[in-house]
């Protein structure tokens, strides 16, 4: 158990006394380093932790996961296995997609779920997946995909300046892509736990009603809030973006 916490429940702030703790998935082709920032922005009382998919980071060691039920059967035995107080589950674009059907396998379980599920940059899984949310492609070119890591910030500048840094992180992403295009939404799936979806007001992915279209997967609460910039937003937003999720300001104030 403790290697499995250390390589796959990442504590990136951690204390004894914190009251909840925002839990973060990954987005296609990204790590837990994308979510190191946010430790210096959460309020007091919020601890931080990023979950680790296979064949990255910590767990290059393990092949990466076959389809997407493979990733997501990990990725919620990950959650489970974090849980120790009360928690918000968070997940960007195909993350936000994770994070919706890995909350529907703990509800199902009878497990601890989340207080609030935050989906980011992401449309609705019931709608399938479709043309327009595979991006990048599974077609596109080495150089096509190292411009999207650099265009989208994917990329930190040691990796950039390192062709071997530069080949790993292609195979991550295009290890993800194959998993995410193997996704399938389940007739039917919704989920109990108060949801909140964010997106861009200039991200050209989402689709124009998709905030309907989620409010439909809830079954209680649920707000949609849009935030400046495109897919990540902008880089100030994305710096500060636990500030715009309501469940950590209202369990702060409860």
């Amino acid at each position: 158990m403790a290697l499995f916490q250390d390589t796959t429940v990442i504590r990136l702030r951690r204390s004894e006394d914190a009251a909840r703790t925002l839990i973060c998935l990954g987005f296609c082709g990204g790590g837990v380093g994308a979510y190191h920032l946010w430790a210096d922005t959460l309020p007091e009382g919020t601890d931080l932790t990023a979950i680790c998919y296979p064949g990255r980071e910590g767990r290059t060691l393990e092949d990466f996961a076959t389809d997407w039920a493979a990733l997501a059967d990990d990725a919620a035995s990950a959650v489970i296995s974090a849980v120790d107080r009360p928690y918000i589950l968070f997940g960007h674009s195909m993350g936000g997609w994770m994070a919706f059907d890995v909350t529907t396998r703990i509800e199902a379980a009878g497990r601890r779920a989340p207080d609030a599920l935050v989906v980011s940059s992401c449309n609705a899984p019931s709608r399938g997946l479709t043309p327009r949310d595979m991006f990048p492609s599974k077609s596109d070119t080495d150089a096509e995909l190292l411009e999207w890591m650099k265009t989208h910030g994917l990329m930190a500048p040691h990796v950039l300046a390192d062709p071997d840094l530069q080949e790993m992180a292609l195979e991550i992403m295009r290890a993800d892509i194959r998993v995410r295009d193997t996704f399938r939404y389940t007739a039917g799936a919704k989920v109990a736990t108060p949801v909140q979806m964010l997106s861009g007001i200039d991200d050209e992915v989402i689709e124009s009603d998709a905030g309907v279209q989620w409010r439909e997967l809830a079954v209680g609460d649920y707000r949609h809030d849009a935030l400046p910039g495109g897919h990540f937003y902008t880089p100030e937003i994305w710096k500060h973006l636990p500030q715009y999720i309501t469940a950590i300001g209202t369990l702060a104030r409860a």
